[in-house]
């Protein structure tokens, strides 16, 4: 990671823009942050306008011919039962992107306020929150997802978010609780300490905006990850209950013997749309690690 700046001591001094300027012109210039964030934008933007211009709200609804192929009529053709699969697919774009904002949030905020805490206090506090830590970085998260899923009489997008999100915050708090244990020394929070600031004012006035780079890629991995876990849980039949994703294309298509009929259109499109989503992120992540770290920047 970059290394964080020391920030001037003197609150009086005018405001410094040229890091914000600086970081933007390279930002503009990185080939790898430009097409993951457009390809991102562009997925999300389908995801959400598409399903209003649809014909048929139910995705799963039988609109058409049996396993149609692609035509003017169906874009990405028809499954066995004689379901839209374009619709399907940006309803799926849909709750796709809603697990991973849900489960990456919500991994994020319990990873940020344990590695704060444990990395800025440190002693007692250090020691029991690095336990709980460990405890639930050792547990088997796939399974401890698929033993709440399978007891869940209703599933929704918004419940899988929650659940990801509780189990996937391990390694993204030990993470913090590194970058706040070399910050914490530092002369700027020295003298809030001994202003008399509070540990949370210190931690997300002082320490936080050093760590906003960092954080933002932090949460782009948990973004993605949370897309990953769901797209698992889907496929093996513990996704929603209700509505469609992605990852229940990919498991009804399997189900139904897609690639052995030949009905390539079924499970390419959200195969394809995972992939695109969850590349597109690691790639912008990587294009944002140059940016951020003057010594990985192009000349």
């Amino acid at each position: 990671m970059s290394t964080v700046p020391e920030p001037a001591t003197d609150t009086v001094t005018e405001p410094a823009p040229q890091p914000t300027r600086e970081t933007l012109h390279y930002a503009l210039r990185n080939p790898k942050l430009l097409i993951g964030f457009t390809v991102v934008l562009l997925l999300l933007v389908v995801g959400i306008i598409g399903p209003p211009l649809l014909d048929n709200a139910d995705p799963n609804e039988y609109v058409g011919p049996q396993a149609a192929p692609p035509d003017g009529t169906y874009w990405m053709g028809t499954t066995t039962f004689g379901q839209d699969v374009y619709a399907q697919f940006v309803h799926g774009l849909r709750a796709t992107f809603l697990v991973g904002v849900v489960g990456g949030a919500i991994a994020a905020v319990i990873a940020m306020l344990v590695g704060f805490l444990a990395g800025y206090r440190g002693g007692v506090v250090d020691e029991i929150l690095n336990m709980v830590t460990n405890v639930v970085l050792v547990l088997p998260a796939l399974a401890v997802l698929l033993i709440i899923n399978a007891y869940l009489g209703v599933r929704s997008v918004a419940v899988q978010g929650l659940f990801i999100g509780l189990t996937s915050w391990p390694w993204a708090a030990r993470a913090i609780r590194a970058q706040t244990f070399s910050l914490r020394t530092r002369e700027f929070v020295d003298l809030a300490r001994l202003s008399g600031c509070s540990t949370w004012r210190i931690v997300f006035r002082e320490i936080a905006p050093n760590m906003s780079s960092y954080l933002f890629m932090m949460f782009i991995l948990l973004f993605g990850g949370s897309i990953l876990i769901a797209s698992s849980l889907d496929f093996i039949g513990l996704g929603p209950t209700e509505g469609v994703s992605l990852g229940l294309m990919l498991q009804s298509a399997q189900q139904w013997s897609a690639l052995q009929l030949g009905m390539w259109w079924w499970f390419v499109p959200p195969g394809a749309g995972i992939t695109a989503i969850v590349g597109a992120l690691y790639v912008a992540n990587v294009g944002l690690d140059e940016v951020f770290n003057p010594k990985l920047r192009e000349a």
